[in-house]
């Protein structure tokens, strides 16, 4: 009874330590398939790690850029308004040179006006002239008759032709 008592304690010693060492191997294969998980997630980590240290080195690159750039554009808005209002200032100046001009030339129109009202009517008179001239001629002609020494003088005759002036209002 002991032999059989030690057969099967011995068998299941032997079961023990066969469960033992299949249920270590299999452990030992888990915990190496871990180890190998764990760092392969370590590298990833580290990779990942270096891809977030890229971004932000990056993307503090950029916000310095950004900024950068918001000053330049801040420049050059001032820039633009100080030459707008430069400009407005010459559109103001020119605007007021083009009303004197406008009133100047209005002025010298009128001028212009009253200098041809006053030159047809000196052409009236002068035509008027020119009548009573050539009347008189007429006459003093026809009181001649008896005169021919007074007809060997050379017959005066005017002559005037008024220029006519355009003018463009």
């Amino acid at each position: 009874l002991r032999a059989q008592y030690e057969a099967l304690a011995a068998r299941n010693l032997q079961a023990a330590e066969d469960w033992y060492r299949a249920r270590c191997a299999r452990l030992h294969e888990r915990a190496a398939r871990s180890q190998e998980a764990v760092r392969a997630s370590r590298r990833e980590a580290g990779e990942c790690r270096r891809q977030l240290q890229a971004r932000l080195v990056e993307m503090e690159s950029l916000r310095g850029a950004h900024q950068s750039l918001e000053r330049q554009l801040q420049e050059l808005e001032e820039r633009h308004n100080a030459e707008a209002a430069g400009l407005q200032d010459t559109i103001g100046q020119l605007e007021d040179d083009l009303r004197n001009t406008k009133n100047e030339m209005a002025r010298h129109l009128r001028e212009y006006q009253d200098l041809l009202n006053v030159k047809m009517a000196l052409d009236i008179e002068i035509a008027a002239y020119r009548k009573l001239l050539e009347g008189e001629e007429t006459l003093f002609n026809m009181g001649s008759v008896g005169l021919p020494a007074l007809n060997s003088l050379p017959n005066p005759t005017y002559s005037f032709e008024p220029r006519s002036f355009s003018s463009s209002t």
